[in-house]
């Protein structure tokens, strides 16, 4: 059997694919079921968060591992194999044990070095365990990668490549500035009561914030959130609890407001982010550069005359007109519309409307059309004073959106806030996609290097102990079949010596179990060494081989073994 990974995460999927992917609770729960109940995979774990879906599984066929993860991830995320097929990636045996200790150090994770995912790999193998999916393959995959993840916490300074994903968003929210100048003074309100939304609302506690308002659909859980708030040491904030039913009316009260459910719909539509806004400042929310001031646009600059390429008039021409102003290209009065013809003004019109000029108009245009056209320019030049002139397309001004009333944090999957929300003036979200553009161009700290050396190093280990213990049930198997031959030939000595008393029996039963063990164990340690290299598989094989061991009692072997891990996974941790 052998490990293999199927799985797609922000670096690998658009924030929308991976929006539409995510597992509920009860999706990863039977994903795992079917996973194990499927011909290739004997064991199976879901590690899915904020950023990522990977099914991890034990199988014996690549291929038709491959092809049944992926089948089963797509029919359980609701997502079609054909579209989710482009975004997943296949990691397999070494390479998914370097990929899972990588996640597992945060190397992987949008916030380089957060230590959150350390939690979730443990969430992870409690649900596998519980289901009894895990066997003694991700069982020790997933011990060994949270051993891992807590080595390079404890040994590097991983930590100060990155924050968690909650610091990380609040930096985002403060626009680069200090965290804690930004948040002192402010009501925050949490949506949600989980890890993410606990972590989130004892990230703004220590920061300063004067109040935290914790919602909850699940009253009490809010409650208890807004408790340890409270009695937290150093943070001296105001928390209090309400129903997921208050959250409109706190949300005109809060600076701030982080989400974090498991709701699969939308928990703030843009139409409520904009009523707070309005609530809050009396004004609409909605971002509409027509109802800004006059002060705030700068009026177009005057056109000076021969500045303009391409214009089919003879501006040299133009500018011995009569004119009333200087201030820029005009053509003004009857004396001088009369003075050009039809198709000559036609063309300036489509010139200024961007449109392709032909100078052979002239000659398609009768007489007739070219004396109406003159009439109606005169007549308009005499009514407003000079002919209406379009000017070519000018850069629009850049309008500053007034500063941010209402901050808000989406930290969930799929969205809680309404992505319309970014255009509400007034309003700063951040959420997982746009943590996803900022992550991208975060520098990465020295200590990553040692990490990555930590899990190289950590994956040779974690292989060669594999490969080992992949070789222990047929060395138990070969020392059980040595004992029985032991047995068989003192029988057979006690038919052939009935008179042989204990003592002397008991000796010559020692003696001949010395001989065999003396001679089992250099071949015995030898091959377990060997075993624990790279490509050291096939000595199980051989062993088996060569001593023509039964496959069924090495397999008798594993399975008792599997069975002993079970009750002790059962029992718990002494």
């Amino acid at each position: 059997m052998s490990l293999l990974v199927v799985g797609l995460s922000h670096r690998s999927a658009p924030v929308s694919v991976l929006e539409r992917a995510s597992l509920s609770t009860d999706a990863q729960l039977k994903l795992l079921q079917d996973t194990v109940a499927a011909e290739p995979a004997a064991e199976a774990a879901v590690l899915a968060t904020c950023n990522r879906i990977e099914l991890y599984a034990d199988v014996d066929k690549f291929h038709a591992g491959v092809a049944e993860l992926s089948t089963l991830l797509a029919q359980h995320s609701g997502v079609g194999l054909e579209e989710l097929t482009p975004y997943l990636y296949v990691h397999y045996e070494d390479r998914a044990v370097h990929h899972f200790f990588s996640v597992a150090c945060g190397l992987d994770s949008m916030v380089v070095g957060e230590g959150q995912i350390l939690g979730q790999i443990k969430d992870a193998l409690a649900r596998a365990q519980e289901l009894h999916t895990a066997g003694r393959l991700l069982n020790d995959l997933f011990q060994q990668a949270l051993r891992v993840g807590k080595r390079a916490h404890s040994e590097t300074g991983i930590d100060r490549a990155g924050q968690s994903l909650v610091t990380f968003g609040l930096e985002q929210l403060a626009a680069g500035g200090d965290v804690q100048d930004w948040a002192r003074g402010k009501r925050a309100l949490v949506i949600g009561a989980g890890s993410m939304s606990s972590l989130a609302a004892a990230t703004l506690a220590r920061a300063g914030v004067a109040e935290v308002v914790v919602a909850n659909r699940t009253l009490d859980r809010a409650e208890r959130l807004a408790q340890i708030l409270v009695e937290a040491d150093r943070t001296g904030v105001s928390a209090r609890a309400v129903p997921m039913e208050s959250v409109p009316a706190e949300l005109t009260r809060a600076d701030v407001a982080v989400s974090c459910t498991g709701a699969t719909g939308l928990v703030l539509t843009a139409e409520a982010v904009a009523t707070a806004v309005e609530g809050r400042t009396g004004l609409p929310a909605a971002f509409d550069a027509e109802a800004l001031s006059t002060d705030d646009v700068r009026p177009l600059p005057p056109t000076s005359v021969g500045t303009d390429e391409g214009c089919p008039l003879d501006l040299a021409a133009v500018q011995q007109a009569p004119v009333q102003s200087t201030s820029g290209f005009s053509v003004l009065g009857e004396a001088a519309v009369a003075g050009m013809d039809a198709a000559t003004l036609e063309q300036h019109a489509a010139w200024v409307d961007n449109a392709t000029v032909d100078r052979r108009l002239a000659a398609r245009r009768s007489p007739e059309a070219d004396a109406e056209l003159i009439t109606a320019l005169a007549a308009m030049a005499a009514t407003v004073g000079r002919i209406p002139e379009r000017r070519g397309p000018e850069s629009v001004p850049t309008v500053a959106r007034p500063q941010p009333v209402l901050f808000l944090l989406d930290l969930a999957m799929p969205r809680d806030v309404d992505a319309a929300a970014h255009r509400l003036a007034g309003v700063r979200l951040v959420d997982i996609e746009s943590l996803a553009e900022a992550s991208a161009d975060a520098p990465m700290a020295a200590d990553v290097d040692q990490v990555r050396r930590i899990v190289a190093d950590e994956v040779a280990a974690f292989g060669a102990a594999q490969r080992a213990a992949h070789i222990t049930p047929t060395v138990v198997a070969l020392r059980a079949m040595a004992a029985e031959v032991v047995a068989g030939e003192i029988a057979r000595l006690d038919g052939r010596l009935p008179g042989l008393d204990d003592k002397h029996r008991a000796e010559i039963t020692q003696t001949v179990k010395r001989v065999v063990d003396k001679l089992l164990h250099a071949p015995t340690v030898r091959v377990k060494q060997l075993a624990a290299e790279p490509g050291g598989a096939g000595y199980a094989d051989a062993l088996r081989t060569l001593f023509d061991l039964d496959p069924e009692s090495v397999a008798a072997v594993s399975r008792a073994e599997d069975s002993t891990e079970k009750n002790a996974e059962n029992r718990g941790p002494a």
